[in-house]
Formats: structure tokens, C-alpha cells, sequence
């Protein structure tokens, strides 16, 4: 059936808009979730869009582009680019789902086309300077799992500190992202694929809020074996059952009768990985992070001389400039390239000699 926009309905009332928007509003979350994205994702784009509400004082649809140009250049004059950035990207993912599912009927209701307030004139352009993450060196970090590792055998809580190394330890030798690894399942660890198994990441970070990434991580760098101890020795004595479906790899200590059991918070993770480090890499203290962890793999792998383009499927970048920001190389690698060279020059001129 084809329906014309000029056609209307009688005007609806303030009470009947009133609970339009919060359903239109409700469908909107319920959509990001069946797309995929992680809550935290989610509840930063509402918080976006509940601002601008706030500020605008009537429904979102009625915004036009000069009240975007008002909020963007006045309101968000003196915010930081990534703020002004992701609440303008909130608007855009907002009005394409108004556009896409609900043009229609808020003609029938209120008379209005559906126009986003955030175009090619006015959307921020992001200029936030890159924080420069330099990650520790191999043995700077061999000295904290090392002494994490020692700590494990005599401290009070042995099961949660032994997922916590792990779930580091897999940040540091893999380079998932820490939102990656606690989404991780039990069906995910693969063992039968490639020569060490490898992680299945449902939950890979998508870019432009497109929703999760998928890809398959290769459980390297001894990674293999140090997930083998934990699934064989740790991982059963939270109480979980392997033949739950969506049974978390990595759970919370909080149990849960009927299900799979609660998935371990990012926060624990955090705060384990820094008491680790003030105890056992001082030096660091404050600045060694789950995604410093990320960089420090991406460093040792381009050290190795592992492809660039092998990293940044591992790492699941979109753009290899992206995988680029996260090698870090040894301060001494350019007189190391120049004195090989030129040991190989002398080398050939020594042939010649002779």
C-alpha cells in the first residue's frame, strides 16, 4: 500500500505526544539492544539525547537544523570535541531511527517531516589530539605478572585474583579489549581451530555505533596455556555449568540459581589490575591501564616482526592508521636498523676484498 505524508489524522493531544515520545523513545533502546550494543554504549547515547531534551524542552523530532547550529555553537561552544561529537552522533543515530520507522505516523500526528538538526554544515569535526599510551617494556611487565603470579598461591581470595591475572593477561597477550574479554563465553574459547584455539569476540567494538565487530583472536603469546589452567582449575569452582548456553567465561562471584550466572565487572578488572601493579610495578603505578595492556601486545608483536596488517586484524581495526597509533618502538630502533645496515655494507665490502 502506498501512503501519502500529506494525509493527517485529527491533532493529537499534549498527553497523547506526551506518551508517544516515550514509547518512540523506548523503541529506540530496545533497537540498539537488538543490534547488539553493549549497555554502556547504550546508556551513553541516552544520556546524550535526554540532555538535549532537557535543553530543547519539547520532543526531539520538532529540532530543526538551526536549532542544532544554536545548541552545537552556543550550549556545546566551550565542551570538549568528543562531547560535542558524540552528542551530535547520538542525534544522527536517533533521527535515522525516527527516519526509518516512524516518518509516517509523526506526519499523521503532528504534521511534521522528520529532518535531522545535525548536517554536512554543522557537525563537529573531531580534533581531540591522540593521548600518547607508551606501554611498558617485556620485562617491565614479566616483573608484574611475575609477582602477580607468586602472590597468587598465599593470598585470601584465590579464585577471583586468579580470574582477574587471566583476564589480564589475555588483554596483555592477545590485546582484547577488556568490554571484549568479560563478554566472552565458555563456548567461545575455540580449541579446535588454528595451531593454539582461539577466542570467538561477539562483542568486538564497532565503529560509528554499527554495533558489535566479530572476529576470531588466536590464543598466542602462551595465552593458550595460561586459559587452559584457568577453564581446568579456576573456572568450576565459581559453581557454573558448561552445558549452560551463554555460560560467561569470566563470572562474577555473585551466584545465580536458574541461569548462567553474572558476567565479571570491568571495575573489578580495573582495580585489580592497579593494586597489582602498586604492589608488584610501582613505577607504573596510576598509569598502566587495560588498554595500555592493548598497546604493550600491539608493540611486541610489530617487534617481532609480526605484519602490520596481521595486527590490525587482530586488534580489529577498521583502518590500519588506527593499529599504527598502538606500535610503540623500541627508543633505539632506528640506530639498530642504521648498525645492521651498515654492518651488511661492510660485510659485502669484505667479499669484494678478498
Amino acid at each position: 500500500m502506498v501512503r501519502s505524508l500529506r494525509e493527517r489524522r485529527a491533532p493529537a493531544t499534549e498527553e497523547e505526544l506526551a506518551d508517544f515520545e516515550l514509547d518512540v523513545f523506548s523503541e529506540f533502546i530496545l533497537a540498539r539492544h537488538a543490534a547488539g550494543l553493549v549497555d554502556s554504549s547504550i546508556r551513553t547515547d541516552t544520556t546524550h539525547l535526554e540532555q538535549v531534551r532537557d535543553w530543547f524542552g519539547r520532543p526531539l523530532w520538532e529540532m530543526k537544523p538551526r536549532d542544532g547550529d544554536r545548541y552545537l555553537g552556543g550550549v556545546l561552544r566551550d565542551a570538549a570535541p568528543s562531547t560535542r561529537a558524540g552528542r551530535a552522533q547520538a542525534l544522527v543515530t536517533y533521527f535515522a531511527f525516527l527516519d526509518l520507522r516512524y516518518k509516517v505516523e509523526l506526519h499523521e500526528l503532528t504534521g511534521r517531516v522528520v529532518e535531522c538538526p545535525i548536517d554536512e554544515m554543522n557537525r563537529p569535526r573531531m580534533s581531540v589530539d591522540v593521548q600518547v599510551r607508551i606501554p611498558p617494556t617485556a620485562v617491565e611487565l614479566e616483573q608484574l605478572f611475575g609477582g602477580w603470579r607468586d602472590e597468587l598461591a598465599s593470598c585470601r581470595k584465590f579464585v577471583p585474583s586468579a580470574r582477574n591475572y587471566t583476564v589480564s593477561r589475555l588483554m596483555a597477550d592477545v590485546g582484547v579489549r577488556i568490554n571484549e574479554a568479560r563478554m566472552l563465553d565458555v563456548a567461545d574459547v575455540r580449541w579446535e581451530l588454528g595451531l593454539f584455539g582461539k577466542l570467538n569476540v561477539r562483542h568486538g567494538k564497532g565503529s560509528g555505533r554499527k554495533g558489535p565487530k566479530q572476529r576470531l583472536v588466536p590464543l598466542i603469546n602462551g595465552s593458550d596455556a595460561v586459559l587452559a589452567w584457568y577453564i581446568e582449575d579456576i573456572w568450576g569452582q565459581f559453581d557454573g555449568d558448561f552445558a549452560l548456553p551463554g555460560a560467561p567465561l569470566f563470572p562474577s562471584e555473585r551466584r545465580c540459581a536458574d541461569g548462567p550466572g553474572s558476567r565479571l565487572s570491568d571495575n573489578v578488572v580495573r582495580r585489580a589490575l592497579a593494586v597489582a601493579v602498586e604492589n608488584h610495578l610501582p613505577s607504573w603505578a596510576g598509569r598502566l591501564t587495560p588498554h595500555v595492556l592493548r598497546h604493550y601486545c600491539a608493540s611486541q608483536l610489530y617487534e617481532l616482526g609480526v605484519d602490520i596488517l596481521a595486527i590490525q586484524e587482530l586488534l580489529g581495526h577498521s583502518w590500519i592508521a588506527t593499529t599504527m597509533r598502538y606500535v610503540h618502538a623500541r627508543n633505539t630502533r632506528i640506530e639498530d636498523a642504521i648498525a645492521r645496515g651498515q654492518q651488511n655494507a661492510a660485510q659485502r665490502w669484505e667479499g669484494l676484498i678478498r
